[in-house]
């Protein structure tokens, strides 16, 4: 079976190609579970990749896409949220939230409609690369689109 043809994958797939005709999902033969995995299977620089990181407030949950060379800060994104605590999802709770397991979160498809934050360093990039669903499966895409595909908000969430 193709990778093409997992539920996960094909997800992201439809939502791309309905974003735009063009848009495709790139199928790697070595793994993109991590931003330096993906970054040498890819042949860009780290801080191109987008890195899924699904963050749990109270009872709510808020994905927040950050450049593969940077660092989350709980901090910055606790003040853009207005909350008092802020921790890193459970794989189960990924799972449950996203639809998707931990090294092939992508920014789109999500099983449940969260809140979106976007590191405001990856528009120093032209061409990003997020995961589709799986460890080996990304997409290629441009700051400006991926705010469009997610309907994020771009802010300054790393340290």
């Amino acid at each position: 079976m193709s990778l093409l043809d997992k539920e996960t994958v094909k997800r992201v797939e439809i939502l791309l190609k309905e974003f735009d005709p063009l848009q495709k999902v790139i199928i790697l033969d070595t793994s993109a579970r991590t931003a330096l995995e993906a970054s040498s299977s890819l042949g860009c620089e780290v801080g191109a990749i987008v890195k899924s990181l699904l963050l749990k407030t109270d009872n709510t949950f808020t994905l927040c896409l950050v450049a593969g060379d940077k660092k989350a800060s709980l901090n910055k994104i606790k003040k853009i949220l207005n909350k008092k605590d802020a921790s890193m999802a459970s794989a189960e709770e990924v799972k449950n939230i996203t639809g998707y397991t931990i090294g092939g979160v992508s920014p789109i498809g999500l099983l449940n409609k969260i809140d979106i934050l976007i590191d405001n360093s990856l528009k120093r990039f032209n061409s990003l690369f997020a995961a589709a669903g799986h460890p080996n499966s990304v997409f290629k895409i441009s700051f400006k689109n991926l705010k469009k595909i997610t309907n994020g908000s771009i802010k300054e969430i790393t340290e």
